[in-house]
């Protein structure tokens, strides 16, 4: 595999990395993570689940994201009496021609940002999984495929559960990575106050194409990973599953079920998103520490035993990245 090769077309379809980062920052101050792990899910075909305190721009971060890509773009606002028709759409019928004709739902774009995706009941959920996993809708007796490129980027605030429905984990695992979002800094916070405090609202221009997009997605798909890596993703996966196999016995009691096969799909997918916005044309291991915790913790869950000891899936998951040997 000639690496050189592979620099040279990161460099050639990549130069939109740095100014789509530069769009969103007159917008999103600081969130530098949440700014990278969107454009990780945007360039790895990941969905992305935003999760964090009102007020921290998610919903802001995402629209921006969908700004600066000239594609399609819809929200939807999910509440508790949201019907599947209201998301993937419905037949309607046509009474002169005697026959129904099939009105799309906002599920047909490019970029679908699904604000509070938890307050919507189970059934809009589910009417969720079929467009995630396999891009495509069904309505009625017909199947619709989705547009290319298709994310769904969703917000959920962790606080308020009132009036919200924990996600089936069925969906959870479609999402590729879920990021936690935390304040800012004090700085920060001046910077967003001194930008935000007038009524005046910066614009942001689109800076890349659905086209340049995914002929990006197709330079990171032949991104290097050494087998000696391979190995290392399956190990740190496996490890929720199995910990005792890994030397790390003290983590059975806490973990109730592990990380599926999706995820090392997800994770090597991820970490060679991660590799393209860094410029590389291989993957380092420190890469896979990097992304992994947003691959794993939604995939991790834990015991009785863990909540009662007051443990988080990060700290299961750090606890097996610490263990687990780097090659």
């Amino acid at each position: 595999m000639n690496l050189q090769a592979i620099t040279d077309q990161i460099q050639s379809t990549g130069g939109f990395v740095g100014r789509l980062s530069d769009e969103m920052g007159k917008v999103v101050v600081g969130q530098t993570y949440l700014v990278e792990r969107l454009l990780v899910g945007l360039l790895a075909d990941g969905h992305v689940l935003v999760e964090g305190v009102p007020g921290l721009a998610k919903t802001t971060a995402v629209k921006t994201l969908a700004d600066c890509v000239h594609a399609s773009f819809r929200r939807i606002q999910f509440t508790p009496d949201l019907l599947p028709a209201d998301l993937v759409g419905t037949q309607i019928f046509e009474p002169q021609k005697g026959e129904f004709r099939v009105k799309q739902g906002p599920i047909f774009a490019n970029l679908v940002l699904a604000d509070e995706i938890n307050r919507a009941p189970a059934k809009v959920q589910s009417a969720l999984l079929e467009a995630m996993q396999e891009r495509q809708v069904t309505i009625g007796e017909r199947t619709f495929p989705l547009p290319d490129p298709f994310l769904v980027l969703a917000t959920q605030n962790p606080i308020e559960q009132e009036g919200t429905y924990p996600l089936p984990e069925a969906q959870v695992d479609r999402f590729m990575l879920k990021l936690r979002v935390t304040y800012p800094t004090m700085d920060e916070e001046r910077e967003i106050m001194a930008r935000h405090g007038t009524r005046t609202r910066t614009t942001v221009q689109p800076v890349v194409s659905p086209e340049e997009l995914l002929k990006a997605r197709d330079v990171a798909d032949q991104i290097y990973v050494d087998a000696k890596l391979q190995k290392y993703i399956v190990s740190v996966v496996c490890a929720t599953r199995t910990p005792k196999a890994f030397g790390l016995s003290e983590l059975g009691p806490l973990i109730q079920y592990g990380a599926s096969p999706r995820a090392s799909i997800a994770l090597l997918r991820a970490t060679k998103a991660y590799a393209f916005i860094k410029g590389r044309a291989y993957v380092s291991p420190q890469d896979v520490k990097d992304i992994g915790l947003d691959v794993l913790r939604h995939r991790v869950l834990l015991s009785y035993e863990a909540e009662a000891e007051d443990l988080s899936s990060d700290d299961v998951v750090r606890k097996i990245f610490d263990r687990i040997d780097v090659p």
